[in-house]
């Protein structure tokens, strides 16, 4: 069963994971839904053992920083204070 998810991404990642499911011939949404299933089908100890990793660091600007340790209202604050 399929179900919608929304989700919001920076413009230029989108444009980027675009060209590239279009370079590899799949949607958008396949190839997400591939790689989250890669990220919970396994029990990775951190963010850096992601099988993503690689595919992060061809789409994204330079080098990824992963913030784990913050509480939800402040990542909240940072998320809603980037759209301004």
């Amino acid at each position: 069963m399929n179900a919608k998810l929304t989700l919001s991404f920076n413009e230029e990642v989108i444009n980027k994971a675009k060209k590239y499911a279009e370079e590899n011939d799949i949607s958008l949404s396949r190839l997400i839904e591939f790689l989250l299933t890669k990220v919970t089908s396994t029990d990775y100890q951190s963010l850096e053992e992601y099988p993503i990793a690689d595919w992060v660091n061809l789409i994204a600007e330079g080098k990824a920083e992963y913030q784990t340790k913050r509480s939800r209202k402040s990542a909240k604050k940072e998320f809603f204070d980037s759209k301004k």
